[in-house]
């Protein structure tokens, strides 16, 4: 405690209020006002109550203070009341202090803490219902690949001339389905770029870089549109290295794609310098999944024209959507 004396208010105090003084010493004896300058004005109201015979208490008032030399912020739990001399007029005032300073920044670390605390709990929370999303998602792509993986090798056995025939190619349709895999797992968990899509699934072919030429915008294609396309395009490459423009040397092929505001989709493959071309008597399992697989995948319209220049094969269609963070 201490008081406050005379008209200058001047300092006496015990020695448990030496700590609070800080570098503020000698004390004793000097006016309030001077002693205390940095905080003169934020403690006059009490003050003035004081002095007006209004005893006043107050709980964890902050002051910034300068008591070590530098701009400290502290905290103070105390009452100011009047002293009465021999006359009975108020002649000073008496100040019982505690320094809080240290419980309130305790308890401002506390609640920083509970508070990172529940962001971590949200954050966790958001997580496992990221993960549960995850998981749903790998276990629709898993059943729609045994299900693609199933249709290959059924239909492929069925228009096989040979069962070593029917391996060649269950074991060709079945790797590029494996690299449409690989890429949609190296890229995101449900999308895929469609330039990247192309790339990847004509690569075993492309012994020349002017054999394709490829344009078109940066877009996104589901899982499953990922899945269907590239199986599409594996099937129109290998036919086109067996038949088509890419059994030529100068044979080549352009890949165009374009996307349009209301997510309506258009993909086109174009041969040209292979040799002349003509419709085939009989449709294949190939030919079925590029444009009927294809046309319900993208729910629009896939065909294959056999023009006498060279193959061409259009898609009309709609994107699915694509959550953001799924890209």
């Amino acid at each position: 405690m201490c008081f406050w004396w005379g008209d200058d208010l001047l300092q006496f105090h015990n020695d448990a209020y030496l700590p609070m003084l800080g570098q503020r010493q000698p004390a004793i004896g000097q006016p309030f006002k001077q002693l205390w300058s940095d905080v003169w004005e934020d403690v006059l109201p009490f003050v003035r109550s004081a002095l007006a015979g209004q005893g006043t208490w107050t709980e964890n008032l902050p002051l910034t203070m300068t008591r070590n030399g530098y701009d400290e912020r502290t905290f103070w739990t105390f009452s100011y009341s009047p002293i009465y001399d021999e006359a009975g007029t108020i002649g000073g005032i008496l100040n019982i202090v505690t320094e809080t300073t240290r419980a309130m920044n305790d308890r401002a670390a506390l609640e920083q803490a509970y508070a990172d605390a529940k962001e971590h709990i949200r954050e966790r929370e958001q997580h496992e219902e990221q993960l549960k999303l995850l998981n749903r998602e790998l276990a629709h792509r898993m059943k729609n690949t045994l299900a693609m993986v199933q249709s290959i090798v059924s239909q492929t056995l069925r228009g096989a001339s040979s069962l070593s025939d029917a391996a060649a190619t269950i074991s060709a349709r079945i790797q590029a389905l494996a690299k449409a895999q690989d890429l949609l797992t190296g890229t995101s968990v449900t999308a895929a770029q469609v330039s990247a899509i192309a790339n990847a699934a004509v690569a075993p072919h492309s012994d020349d870089e002017m054999r394709f030429q490829m344009q078109g915008p940066n877009v996104y294609l589901s899982a499953q549109q990922a899945l269907g396309l590239s199986m599409a395009i594996h099937e129109l490459a290998t036919n086109a290295t067996k038949y088509g423009a890419l059994s030529l040397p100068g044979g080549r092929v352009d890949i165009r794609w374009a996307c349009d505001g209301d997510e309506s989709f258009s993909f086109d493959w174009r041969e040209s310098g292979g040799p002349p071309v003509s419709e085939p008597s009989r449709r294949g399992f190939g030919s079925r999944l590029t444009e009927r697989v294809v046309s319900d995948l993208f729910k629009g319209e896939a065909k294959i024209h056999f023009r006498p220049d060279g193959v061409v094969f259009s898609l009309n269609g709609q994107l699915n959507q694509i959550a953001d963070l799924d890209r």
